[in-house]
């Protein structure tokens, strides 16, 4: 029995190293497909033409340039549509950490007449796809004449059904003996909120940040509805229209690589900063 057990020992150790490896290889892999696509626009971005028409295909310029960049500032507004861009993303981002943190924490830590169908809503929301809203959003701008204006862009995503659902997940990790100790010391319901309970997500807010500016500064189909104006454009809808007049472009891939790498680099930038509370907030989310 003795002899049986020491011979598996080194056999599920051994099984254990080759999942593991396996495991590794595949999240390798994955990594591998994600970042390539990236990889070569960002490349493409600095090629002189001679090496983004060269066959066999180069990845390495052979030549870095800055050419497509200064081509795509004097084409386009870049510092117009960044501004809006950047605008629009805060704004949605700082109120979704708001209100979703509000109602999150009124969810999770209140008694009110109505919690469970505002939180049957919420589950409700989450199952509508997003494109379906289009119409009713459009409409309801459009009677409230808001069309090309930036609380256009805004309002209608300034909470979410699922940054509400998140934070009322996190919200209801916080131990209620903490919040009545407070209440106890005459402390109301705005301070525990401000002082207590939003301290101790920090993690989940994070999440929320990260998923929320980005969902926003992608978003493409809703400013392309809700504004005609051209210096209201956010940067993708900027880049689109750009991309698809010959006249500007002049067929060159690298002035549109260079514009779709400055569309994609705010986001790099904000993962980077928010990581470790991204990665707290992922790990931590099934937790109670």
């Amino acid at each position: 029995m003795t002899a049986h057990a020491s011979d598996s020992a080194p056999r599920r150790h051994k099984g254990e190293a080759a999942r593991r490896r396996l495991l590794l290889a595949v999240l390798w892999a994955g990594m591998i497909v994600m970042v390539t696509p990236f990889l070569w626009m960002a490349l493409s971005s600095f090629k002189s033409e001679r090496d983004l028409g060269a066959s066999p295909t180069v990845w390495l310029p052979r030549e870095w340039t800055l050419v497509h960049f200064e081509k795509l500032m004097n084409l386009l507004d870049m510092g117009g549509h960044f501004f809006n861009s950047t605008l629009v993303a805060v704004a949605v981002t700082g109120c979704n950490l708001v209100f979703c943190s509000m109602l999150g924490y009124a969810l999770a830590k209140l008694n009110f007449v109505g919690k469970r169908p505002v939180f049957a809503l919420v589950l409700g929301a989450l199952m509508v796809p997003g494109n379906l809203m289009l119409m009713p959003m459009f409409v309801m701008v459009s009677k409230m004449g808001l069309i090309d204006s930036y609380a256009a862009l805004i309002l209608p995503f300034a909470a979410g059904a699922f940054g509400v659902f998140l934070m009322r997940q996190f919200m209801s990790a916080i131990p209620d003996e903490l919040l009545e100790a407070a209440r106890i010391d005459g402390a109301g319901e705005w301070f525990i909120f401000w002082r207590i309970a939003m301290p101790l997500v920090k993690p989940a807010l994070a999440t929320l940040a990260i998923f929320t500016f980005l969902q926003s500064w992608n978003n493409f189909l809703w400013p392309l509805v809700a504004t005609n104006d051209p210096d209201k454009y956010t940067l993708p809808v900027a880049l689109a229209t750009f991309a698809i007049d010959p006249t500007k472009t002049n067929g060159s891939n690298g002035v549109l690589m260079a514009g779709a790498f400055l569309v994609v680099l705010p986001v790099l930038v904000v993962f980077i900063v928010l990581q470790r509370y991204f990665t707290q907030g992922i790990a931590t989310a099934g937790l109670k």
